[in-house]
């Protein structure tokens, strides 16, 4: 979680709060208290409808965390007052990702299941296309309006499969969600303004090595968090950077005009110690604690820890100021870095679940992007976690200990499980980091960032060249990123590039680019992943 300035700060509310899902209707209409075939109890004489059961299994991709320490996630006070707010009786459950095999060999499957990321995720093991959960479009349509207004087409595409929708997304509206970072104390110093160019970029790195500063711009192995260059020249090598070009879908590093500047640039950082020698083997953890330490004069992460790092460095170096400015541009006006795939979990109903039953989930995630839901995921129980005065301001205990926070965490991230997850308004809203944070989202990362096409499942030519697929969103397959290392060392020489696309298609690629272009003359499950 991240670290934040202040306590008890204030603000307004933007819209009032509406009622749960408490005033709906059931499908069939049955005598007052009597008990259905699956449990549910019909409405009482006072007329309040007793909640609707079912079993839910939440994902995660720790082993960890604040449900780890809870004995019974049932008699959680989050888990009851959401059960309250959303008139719902959960049997709810946590489960490691990557442990899904197991409960899909069982065949013991919960009536709702969400993953990480979309319906052809590993995690899944193709249970959605053997029809082990329920097509959702027109439960969607009649009892989730807010939902379909909500999310954006290409979220609805991925978790879709042969045409229909058949999960529940939490969502990103905003996909552009990394940024480039400056030290703006320092740049103040070297008399410069912020660059917008890659040759401004690198004017700047050099005058911050004249300052003396350790780490003008700080690498990262397999260039994670160090793409920014490779967004200038629009060649990112990633699962959802692929692109049509005169009739096929290709990889963009098949750009090799571009990719040899990208590639040049980096080898001038390197030359001229404006990265370390080392970049290529920068772990994640000496990534971090070089960012926390202060080293760097820019860098590249998500935008939402900004105040997160202006917490931390602001501890190490206290003249520090810290801002998000937009990417430097190639010469065809691109920058940033790739767009996030429009869902981050989806949520599955099994086949097996009651349609009175399955109406009743979908409105469950329907309420959770109703005011009320956010109210709640976002600052907990009122006299509890947070208190209103009369005129809706909000003040608002911030977690101080790594358990609140990760009991936090539990609330507004594992257990918000539909939603816009781009960043959380209300929080942010509540300091003038966080106000710093919305700013660079609707001023800066709105502008930038590189669209491109993926697949939902992936190609079934990824698994049968391993050495050829990304094997994260945001690292390149080990063949290029092999050969980017080596040229950047001077180990081979960059015009070698066209050689590297030859011996990429010699090795399985040419398989890869036929399945990817018949996958998106076909549309299937081809999305093109850009800003709506």
């Amino acid at each position: 979680m991240k670290k934040w300035l202040g306590m008890g700060l204030s603000m307004v509310l933007a819209t009032s709060l509406v009622a749960g899902c408490s005033g709906n209707k059931p499908a069939e209409q049955k005598p007052a208290n009597e008990q259905t075939d699956n449990g549910e109890k019909q409405q009482t004489d006072e007329g309040k409808k007793t909640p609707t059961k079912f079993s839910y299994l939440l994902p995660t991709t720790v082993s960890s965390g604040y449900h780890t320490r809870v004995p019974d996630l049932n008699k959680d006070k989050w888990v009851l007052k959401l059960e309250e707010l959303a008139n719902v009786d959960l049997d709810i459950k946590v489960m490691e990702d990557a442990k899904f095999g197991v409960m899909f060999a069982s065949n013991d499957i919960p009536d709702v299941v969400g993953s990480i990321g979309g319906p052809g995720s590993k995690s899944m093991s193709g249970s959605v296309e053997s029809g082990i959960f329920m097509p959702l479009d027109d439960l969607l349509k009649e009892h989730a309006p807010d939902l379909m207004k909500l999310v954006p087409q290409s979220a609805w595409d991925t978790v879709s499969y042969d045409g229909k929708i058949y999960g529940i997304p939490e969502f990103l509206k905003s996909p552009s969600r990394r940024a480039t970072y400056i030290r703006t104390d320092l740049l103040e110093k070297t008399g410069l303004k912020a660059p917008t160019t890659v040759e401004e970029f690198l004017d700047v790195l050099r005058a911050f090595k004249k300052l003396g500063v350790e780490t003008p711009y700080q690498m990262r192995e397999n260039f994670k968090y160090a793409d920014i260059i490779l967004g200038a020249y629009d060649v990112l090598p990633y699962k959802d950077q692929f692109e049509l070009v005169d009739g096929q879908v290709v990889p963009k590093f098949f750009d090799s005009e571009n990719m040899q500047k990208a590639l040049q640039a980096y080898k001038t950082m390197y030359e001229e110690g404006l990265i370390a020698k080392e970049f290529a083997t920068i772990s994640s953890t000496d990534f971090t604690k070089s960012l926390d330490a202060g080293k760097p004069a820019m860098w590249s992460q998500n935008a939402s820890g900004m105040p997160g790092y202006r917490t931390t460095v602001g501890r190490a170096v206290p003249e520090a100021k810290i801002d998000i400015i937009p990417s430097p541009k190639g010469p065809e006006g691109k920058g940033g870095y790739f767009l996030y795939s429009p869902v981050v979990r989806t949520f599955y109903i099994n086949k097996n679940v009651e349609e009175a039953r399955a109406i009743e989930i979908v409105k469950f995630f329907n309420w959770m992007v109703s005011p009320q839901a956010e109210e709640f995921f976002t600052f907990g129980i009122e006299g509890d976690t947070y208190t209103k005065d009369a005129a809706g301001l909000v003040t608002y205990k911030f977690p101080d200990s790594k358990e609140l926070q990760e009991e936090e965490s539990w609330r507004s991230g594992t257990m918000w499980a539909v939603h816009d997850a781009t960043y959380n308004k209300l929080r942010l809203a509540l300091n003038e980091d966080g106000k710093a944070t919305l700013a660079a989202f609707d001023n800066v990362l709105s502008q930038e960032g590189l669209p491109g096409i993926g697949f939902y499942p992936e190609l079934s030519s990824f698994s049968k060249y391993p050495d050829l697929a990304a094997p994260q969103p945001d690292v390149g397959p080990k063949l290029i990123i092999d050969h980017m290392v080596k040229m950047i060392y001077g180990k081979e020489p960059i015009s070698d590039w066209p050689k590297v696309i030859e011996e990429y298609k010699a090795k399985g690629g040419d398989e890869i680019i036929k399945e990817a272009t018949e996958r998106w003359n076909n549309k299937q499950g081809a999305v093109m992943i850009d800003r709506e």
